[in-house]
């Protein structure tokens, strides 16, 4: 068997989760002889080991001609399954059949199965397609592979591999650059400093974030800075307005590489993670090898977290109060080191899933 192995999806810029999973994996598996097709990246230009392409104008039908013969490929797009577009999803399936490489559709997205119950009949006959024509599903979570299994009846092996990923020790050394320096000295020179990462839209949290933070400023009289790390995928004006209205105690930054978030979040005093849906969760636990407390909705990982609903600013402000004041609460070490040994096993997974273990 082919040990041709290809890595389908997004890379930095921006920094979401999916782009920094993949960047990662990259990494890791590169000296092995992998490569990627990825669709982001500004400026459009290559690095080893990486080809762009232009998914929109269907560029990744000649990469894919000129590359793909045989290979083995790990797909964690949105357009062929979670979001299937009928031209994409049609031209990959074309690819595939005359190309004859084998996909491993890698999905990440907690939001799908309820998702999919909405879809349009187009949208709901492409997802089945889609379905029918994977060779092997990996997924992040239980709950996704009970769904596949389970209500979706997939005949194909569906593998749970969490999209943690051990993080090389360069991305937590050395410093910010000067731009960033400057844009944190505010939030810096706060007494408590708290952390949050997404996006501004209901679903992220972040006004509920703030209003947190708002409550334990007025309750405690301390001056606690609340950063927003934005990754600017997707932005709603109006609550981008609500959140930030009033409170010159915020400071946001976007899209910011994720080897400087760990410098970053290594300066807060606690971490919140306050999104409605969550496939995994690597942010929080980034926050967590940070030695950050974490504090998050219960949905993805919840393990040595301080947990609450989403929407119960009550509930965030309670834990958020502990985080930041608590000795108990503080300490995460434990829990750091065993997330630490996970990533560990998570890439020892992938490797095997994708034949990178054989000789």
């Amino acid at each position: 068997m082919s040990r041709k192995v290809v890595l389908l999806g997004p890379l930095p810029p921006p920094s979401g989760g999916v782009s920094v999973y993949m960047s990662l994996l990259l990494e890791h598996l590169r000296p092995e002889g992998a490569r990627a097709w990825a669709y982001f990246g500004e400026p459009f230009r290559g690095e080893p080991g990486v080809s762009l392409f232009r998914h929109r104008r269907l560029g990744l039908v000649p990469l894919a001609l000129r590359e793909g013969r045989g290979a083995r490929v790990l797909d964690a797009t949105h357009f062929h399954l979670e979001h299937p577009n009928p031209l994409l999803l049609g031209a990959w399936l074309a690819c595939k059949l005359v190309l004859r490489f084998r996909w491993y559709k890698n999905i990440l997205d907690g939001s799908l199965p309820s998702r999919q119950r909405g879809f349009s009949p187009l949208r709901r006959l492409l997802f089945r397609l889609a379905l029918g024509a994977a060779d092997e599903f990996v997924v992040v979570s239980e709950e996704l592979r009970r769904w596949l299994k389970d209500e979706l009846r997939v005949r194909q092996k569906v593998s749970v591999v969490p999209c943690l990923l051990p993080v090389p020790r360069r991305h937590a050394e050395g410093p910010l650059s000067g731009r960033l320096e400057s844009e944190l000295r505010p939030y810096l020179e706060r007494r408590r400093r708290v952390c949050s990462a997404g996006v501004f839209t209901g679903d992220y949290g972040f006004a509920d974030a703030a209003r947190a933070v708002e409550r334990l400023r007025d309750e405690t009289g301390e001056d606690i800075g609340l950063l927003l790390l934005d990754g600017a995928f997707a932005r709603d004006e109006a609550y981008h307005a609500s959140v930030l209205g009033g409170r010159e105690w915020i400071t946001v930054l976007e899209s910011v590489p994720n080897p400087s978030v760990y410098k970053i979040m290594r300066r807060a005093d606690a971490f919140v993670r306050a999104t409605r849906r969550e496939g995994y969760g690597i942010s929080r636990v980034e926050a967590a090898w940070c030695g950050l407390p974490v504090v998050a909705t219960g949905v993805g990982e919840t393990r040595g977290m301080l947990t609450y609903e989403f929407g119960d600013v009550d509930g965030l402000t309670a834990q958020l109060r502990r985080a930041l004041y608590d000795p108990a609460a503080r300490d995460v070490g434990a829990w750091a080191g065993r997330f630490g040994r996970e990533a560990e096993e998570n890439l020892a997974s992938l490797r095997e899933i994708l034949g990178l273990e054989e000789k």
